[in-house]
């Protein structure tokens, strides 16, 4: 398995998160990725962090949103960012992040978030009227099925299982 990197950018392109992961294949959904406990990741203002648990991220091809699926016992079973599709290069995926989240924690909630930072941000960058519409569109679509469609409820598994064998 090779390393992909992953970077998050802000609609401007400056860097929002990067993050080196285990290439761990491509379905339907689209390419998926792993972290394992001990891997790092930088934040948009120069700090590292330590990941500490296992988890996958799918890239979802032509599609407005990412998906990073958390193992136990994190609190956050998924958490979907929306963003533009991702571009897809020789192992690297970049996609500009569009600030709204969409969080399903373990105990069955569903909770969006940062919208007072996607409205600062839409004036800041003025993002076009379809960038708009497109985010809050995109948002709602995965808050109403973040719980019963798919990848959101087996997909991700085998791939959460893949990364956790690494570490054994």
């Amino acid at each position: 398995m090779h390393q992909v990197t992953t970077l998050f950018t802000k609609y401007d392109g400056t860097p929002h998160r990067l993050m080196e992961a285990v290439h761990l294949g491509e379905d339907e959904h689209g390419l998926w990725v792993g972290s394992r406990p001990g891997q790092r990741a930088r934040r948009a203002d120069g700090t590292w962090i330590t990941v500490d648990h296992h988890r996958v991220r799918l890239f979802p091809r032509g599609q407005w949103w990412s998906a990073l699926f958390n193992d136990d016992p994190h609190a956050t079973r998924i958490y979907c960012d929306v963003t533009m599709p991702p571009v897809f290069g020789v192992d690297t995926v970049t996609l500009v992040d569009l600030d709204l989240d969409i969080r399903l924690l373990r105990t069955g909630a569903v909770r969006v978030m940062d919208e007072d930072e996607f409205e600062a941000h839409r004036v800041k960058y003025a993002y076009p009227p379809q960038v708009v519409a497109t985010a809050q569109a995109t948002c709602t679509w995965l808050a109403a099925n973040i719980t019963t469609a798919e990848p959101f409820k087996s997909a991700y598994q085998p791939y959460l299982e893949a990364v956790r064998a690494l570490s054994r």
